[in-house]
């Protein structure tokens, strides 16, 4: 399996919902190119289930941070557009998404999910008295993460087993660790966070912030 990171992002058209109940074509790609954004993509295995609306929520709560970082947050799953609006329709107290406004991908033909590799099939098996692969695994996604620069190029990407919930103040440290890099040209050590300090790529300049740290 091969990684995203240092390439473009894969150019597909995928399903997608609003909080509006308005289902629309949206392509990850374009959106961080045509809007020169960057671009938080966010993969999770089921609607209506109970890791999954902690997450979106947690999503939510952070978009204004993302927003002042001119980043765009993206949900998907696997679910069907039509399955993401009643949840959104579902209120919080009860296990569902109302209040979430960012756009939700509904990969039900697992187009793009399948490009990049992030599907629970354990095991495929030819059948052949149908003449059909049969899968074993819910064939649903784990819980992959994607940051993407304002060129439509991987710069993170991270994958959770289902059971094992994100934290996003990493992605917003992430974000603000490849913004410095790509405004000042220097690179981010361990632990960095907006305000420390960082260094230049080079042997000397590890010598001194090892010495310094």
């Amino acid at each position: 399996m091969a990684t995203a990171v240092g390439k473009k992002f894969p150019d597909l058209n995928v399903d997608a919902m609003n909080e509006m109940g308005d289902t629309f074509k949206l392509n990850v790609l374009e959106e961080a190119v045509n809007n020169k954004k960057k671009v938080l993509l966010f993969w999770y295995p089921k609607d209506f289930t109970f890791v999954c609306p902690t997450e979106l929520h947690a999503f939510q709560a952070a978009l204004s941070e993302f927003e002042k970082r001119n980043t765009i947050v993206i949900g998907a799953s696997c679910d069907t557009p039509e399955v993401h609006f009643a949840w959104l329709n579902q209120s919080k107290d009860n296990g569902g998404i109302e209040g979430v406004t960012y756009p939700l991908l509904a990969d039900s033909n697992r187009n793009l999910s399948s490009v990049l590799g992030i599907l629970d099939i354990t095991n495929e098996v030819y059948d052949e008295a149908t003449g059909t692969v049969q899968v074993e695994g819910d064939n649903v996604t784990y819980r992959a993460t994607y940051l993407i620069d304002e060129e439509g190029t991987v710069f993170h990407e991270g994958i959770n087993h289902m059971p094992v919930g994100r934290n996003v103040n990493e992605y917003l440290r992430l974000i603000d660790a490849y913004t410095h890099v790509q405004e000042k040209g220097e690179v981010c050590p361990a632990n960095w966070e907006e305000g420390k300090e960082a260094m230049q790529a080079n042997a000397k300049a590890t010598a001194a912030y090892l010495a310094a740290n």
